[in-house]
């Protein structure tokens, strides 16, 4: 895959979980070259030193503007890259995105908010021959597979990246354990589950929550078997969405039963008490050990548990780390800081034992 070169707007939010989707761009992408992200609260910083404290050599602008007086290179595409409940386009956003196409960068939004349906920006795409790549936008029913039971031909053991909610990090430790199974000689491949798995380049996967309903374990058990025949994987790793007891959006079981999922990797945040969005009703996030006991009721093991450092010191979450481990009796990591080669044995042993040559 050839990469494009493409600019990231964050708006003032590139420090906050809503700019997850630029996150994971900077973390990784087979897709896109980032240039530079284009934010006024952070313009003159490295984007990478406000994503974990470190640099990587991607400059943060104030706006679209100022990357083009400073004699950049042209980008192909200006990425909308927040992600935000219930997908609307910030209203500030506009400006930046009109100006990028005046530049003449064609636009790629993973919102629910499509611009192609926008007189504004449908025009000006048109008059200057720009591309809007709206790609929550939901595919033809025609073009999407119903669940058939192939996904029993499919023999490669199967890992899902579940979580006790959504916004939690599960795309980023997904990838993380993807590239340190490579890394340690085990061949694994990732499916793509959000638009910001599509954007980093992932082969197989589908949008779930742009999917028609009666279509979603069909295109679930479409992209586990693609994978397994056009990739011979050892390990297949799925990425998760929200989370089984998620209020605003249960999710999970599909990966578990139309993906005949055995290996679950929970990822918690410790510092989160109830689940995004309805701390007005205060419907809070259930314990570790009852998602682990539900999830079991599904037929798989969870192997493992990550977590999230949002709101919390370096000592609490040692203190989560510690309790949860003696708490569950199964590994308990913090990814951004240790990374996850810990749990490569676990691995090991699930591919042995679940028909894994």
């Amino acid at each position: 895959m050839k990469k494009e070169p493409a600019i990231v707007l964050t708006n003032g939010m590139l420090d906050s979980d809503n700019a997850k989707t630029c996150h994971g761009l900077l973390r990784g992408t087979d897709r896109f070259e980032i240039l530079a992200v284009i934010d006024h609260r952070f313009a003159g910083e490295d984007a990478g030193t406000i994503l974990d404290g470190h640099a990587l050599g991607v400059p943060v602008y104030a706006s679209v503007n100022d990357y083009f007086a400073a004699d950049n290179p042209q980008p192909t595409y200006c990425v909308v890259g927040v992600a935000l409940p219930g997908g609307l386009l910030p209203e500030d956003f506009r400006s930046e995105l009109i100006d990028a196409m005046q530049h003449n960068c064609s636009l790629v939004n993973g919102l629910h908010t499509f611009l192609s349906d926008d007189m504004e920006f449908d025009t000006l795409a048109k008059e200057k021959g720009l591309i809007l790549m709206d790609i929550r936008k939901p595919r033809p029913r025609t073009e999407l597979s119903f669940w058939n039971g192939s996904i029993f031909e499919v023999k490669t053991p199967r890992i899902a990246v579940l979580g006790m909610d959504c916004a939690i990090g599960k795309r980023t430790t997904c990838r993380f354990l993807m590239e340190a199974c490579r890394e340690h000689g085990i061949q694994a491949e990732m499916i793509f589950t959000g638009q910001t798995g599509w954007m980093q380049g992932y082969p197989h996967g589908f949008i779930f929550d742009s999917t028609v309903n009666d279509f979603i374990s069909g295109e679930i058990e479409k992209a586990i078997v693609n994978c397994d025949r056009e990739e011979n994987p050892d390990l297949i790793l799925i990425e998760g969405q929200s989370a089984l007891r998620n209020p605003t959006g249960p999710c999970g079981s599909e990966f578990l039963m139309s993906g005949q999922v055995k290996g679950v990797v929970l990822q918690h945040a410790p510092g989160r008490e109830f689940h995004e969005g309805t701390e007005h009703v205060g419907c809070p996030i259930p314990t570790v050990a009852s998602e682990i006991a539900l999830i079991g009721m599904y037929g798989a093991e969870v192997l493992a548990v990550t977590l999230n450092e949002m709101g919390q010191t370096d000592e609490q979450m040692q203190e989560h780390q510690r309790r949860l481990e003696a708490e569950l009796g199964i590994p308990v990591l913090r990814p951004l800081k240790e990374g996850v080669d810990r749990l490569i044995p676990v691995v090991r042993q699930f591919i042995d034992e679940n028909g894994g040559e």
